[in-house]
């Protein structure tokens, strides 16, 4: 299969973004109505002109006020030669937004007692009982041992000195495609500047397999991207006792009723995938179709970093839950306090924040905000996809925001995340 090769700038989303609907949710009354009208409008705008443009056939956007009723918003087809409209029900690939979800699987388990925020994660899988570092990362794989073990809180945090293949570079790299230690599913086909390699065949022996390798930074050290999420999915089967795809199914998929949400899309799902694309010598050109999409395929194992495919309307009830602090109305699958520990900045004080998080915080699997961008509040929660999707839980300002469509958006004129946060935050 293929795995993902990208420049991080089409992986990873900064700030908190939205979208949304045709119409006016209660909230919405005297002032606020206005308000809320123009911010539907423009919204709208950039939809119609990321579509009207050609850079994507579809687009859409959710925004809702606290855990009022959301407002959809839509614009343009599921794909260039497939004329379905777009709509709230849509399949997209969400990729690195399965982060959140596999975080706030784990802060389950925290809550159930069956897992440490700082609990080594070497007491589920032995392999990594001895961490080493690279001493010279450019040139060799030699190593030191590592200043301390791998918690819990690291690989949620992406501060465990993991790699990743869309980020690493050198002799690790190489060693992490040799051994098949991937970032997930890209086409069924071969696309240039991708190289393909075999994946390892289980979650199981993914995680066996990367605990052959030296880290490139010592424990909680630095923030780096990484399979960190990945490789808590093996912790969460282990402490669970059940799949992970089956235990996300159990306590989060299924309780919140999210009916479009899968690893692998079902047959009666496939009418409403829509296609993946990529920016190449100035236009956009189609990498995964919709009728022949590697999501319609049974994955090695379920990619807790990047492997789920879902509906705009199906993420607003995680976003619900959210903004709900663990519970949508009367439905709760997470005390309060656990939520808002997981949306909260997890990273100790003296963790390096580099890259494109530096002066912000990170949470289970997703950003927090310390330094607003958009206007958006402090605390707000959320992560984006390779293929830009993006989604954040604002509980200061009371506001949950999504964006979809599905460009790798590497050499684009245009950013989507960008005109999108702009348009509810601007």
């Amino acid at each position: 299969m293929t795995q993902i090769m990208l420049d991080r700038r089409q992986l990873f989303a900064a700030s908190a973004l939205a979208g949304a609907g045709l119409s006016f949710p209660a909230w919405a009354k005297s002032a606020d109505k206005s308000q809320t009208a123009a911010n539907l409008a423009k919204i709208q705008a950039v939809l119609d002109q990321w579509t009207s443009k050609k850079l994507v056939p579809g687009a859409s956007a959710s925004l809702a006020k606290g855990t009022a009723q959301a407002n959809f918003l839509t614009a343009g087809t599921a794909a260039f030669d497939y004329s379905t409209p777009i709509t709230a029900d849509s399949l997209y690939r969400v990729y690195s937004m399965t982060k959140p979800v596999t975080g706030m699987a784990a802060m389950l388990l925290i809550e159930d007692g069956k897992l440490g925020m700082d609990q080594n994660i070497a007491d589920f899988i032995p392999a990594f009982a001895n961490p080493l570092v690279l001493t010279d990362p450019e040139k060799s794989l030699a190593a030191r041992p590592a200043a301390g073990p791998i918690r819990v809180r690291n690989l949620l945090t992406h501060t465990a000195g993991l790699g990743y293949n869309i980020v690493t570079k050198g002799p690790l790299l190489d060693a992490y495609n040799k051994l098949g230690i991937g970032g997930g599913q890209v086409s069924r086909h071969a696309l240039p500047g991708l190289p393909r390699f075999a994946s390892a065949p289980t979650l199981e022996e993914f995680a066996n397999r990367l605990g052959t390798l030296p880290l490139i930074a010592d424990p909680g050290a630095r923030w780096s991207y990484s399979v960190g999420l990945d490789l808590l999915g093996r912790v969460i089967e282990i402490a669970s006792g059940m799949s992970f795809d089956a235990f996300l199914k159990k306590r989060i998929f299924d309780p919140l009723g999210m009916t479009s949400t899968f690893f692998q899309v079902p047959t009666e799902a496939a009418a409403r995938m829509t296609t993946n694309h990529a920016f190449f010598g100035g236009a956009t050109i189609p990498i995964d179709k919709w009728n022949d999409s590697i999501y319609l395929d049974k994955p090695p194992f379920a990619f807790g970093g990047s492997g789920l495919v879902s509906s705009m309307r199906d993420w607003d009830r995680f976003a619900l839950m959210l903004m709900g602090e663990g519970a949508i109305g009367k439905t709760r699958i997470m005390k309060a306090e656990t939520a808002r520990w997981g949306m909260s900045n997890l990273v100790h004080p003296d963790t390096k924040m580099e890259s494109f998080v530096k002066g912000q915080g990170f949470g289970a699997g997703g950003r927090v905000t310390l330094s607003p961008q958009y206007g958006e509040g402090i605390g707000t929660y959320g992560w984006g996809g390779a293929a830009s999707t993006i989604f954040a839980v604002d509980r200061t300002r009371q506001i949950r925001s999504s964006g979809w469509v599905q460009l790798m958006t590497q050499g684009t004129p245009q950013n989507f995340v960008e005109d999108i946060s702009k348009s509810v935050y601007g």
